[in-house]
């Protein structure tokens, strides 16, 4: 074999292990989402060694998807950390063996803090099983590791799991794009769907018109403004839109007559229009939809904020 075999073999050896947790699903996952979902607290997740690296993804994925959670480490408890447990909280404890004793050395302490134990273990005939208020069954056939030692396709399934608990509760929660963007500021995904129009549109200098302006006069402002559009106004008030696009229609059509023509003639008398806390990810919605590019930012009253331009929208 070479040794692109080898990792052929391995990632067979992973893919298949997660798929075998599939049959393995049974009421006490159901009882698990459960107990996280009416979590008062938070959950706290805990495991030793690979379990714990394990354990601390799946407590940042739940956090990062609506559920308070963070990872302690089982041999802090017993200098301090138990502290951070109280009534109402829930715990899951990792455990391939479900025999580790720094982590059973805890459990009674949990128990008699009233605080219900979601274990995640290779073996539901463990101690961590017998002690846990539901159990999650981790078994693999072996691991894919040659040697069928170091934890290879269990931490792959255990990490999986993970994951399908995360998932189920974003779906009992109804968790939407705009919740996973309060979690995540920083990202693109979370700018988008956070900033509003109100934080990029232009409002200098904008290309502002009237209905009866000459058409020869109004191609000076909008070259002007440079955005390719002019703002109609009536009473202050937004009453009309022009582009590139209309004046050089309206080119070919009237010819000679054009520099006769008005703006009321050629303008879109209903532009589109977002308040100044309309969301980003909402614009390039309407943008895309109706293939413009540019959409005004108006008050409840018509009057004219500001502009959003395709470019604006670029986070």
């Amino acid at each position: 074999m070479t040794t692109r075999d080898y990792a052929i073999q391995c990632l067979r050896d992973e893919a298949d292990a997660v798929l075998g947790l599939i049959p393995q699903l049974d009421a006490d996952f159901d009882r698990a989402v459960e107990l996280i979902l009416h979590c008062k607290g938070k959950v706290i997740v805990t495991g030793v060694g690979k379990s714990g690296h394990i354990g601390a993804k799946i407590a940042a994925t739940l956090a990062s998807t609506g559920t308070p959670s963070f990872f302690v480490n089982p041999l802090d408890v017993y200098h301090g950390d138990l502290g951070v447990m109280a009534q109402g909280d829930v715990v899951v404890a990792i455990s391939n063996s479900g025999q580790t004793d720094e982590l059973l050395r805890f459990i009674p302490m949990v128990l008699h803090m009233e605080i219900p134990i979601i274990g995640m273990s290779g073996n539901p005939e463990s101690l961590l099983a017998k002690y846990s208020t539901c159990h999650l069954s981790i078994k693999v056939d072996k691991e894919a590791c040659p040697l069928n030692l170091a934890p290879t396709s269990s931490t792959t399934a255990t990490l999986a799991l993970g994951d399908a608990l995360a998932v189920a509760l974003m779906e009992r929660r109804n968790f939407r794009p705009q919740d996973f963007a309060q979690f995540h500021p920083g990202g693109e995904l979370g700018k988008r769907l956070l900033t509003t129009a109100a934080d990029v549109m232009l409002t200098d200098n904008l290309p502002i018109l009237s209905e009866q302006m000459h058409l020869g006069e109004a191609i000076i402002l909008v070259s002007k403004g440079k955005l390719g559009l002019g703002v109609a106004l009536a009473d202050g008030r937004i009453c009309g839109l022009i582009t590139d696009g209309d004046i050089r229609r309206a080119m070919e059509k009237w010819q000679a007559e054009f520099f006769d023509r008005t703006v009321g003639d050629i303008m879109t008398r209903s532009p589109k229009m977002v308040g100044p806390q309309a969301k980003i990810a909402d614009i390039q919605k309407i943008m895309n939809e109706h293939k413009i590019h540019n959409v005004l930012v108006a008050d409840s009253e018509h009057h004219l904020l500001g502009i959003v331009d395709r470019y604006a929208c670029v986070l």
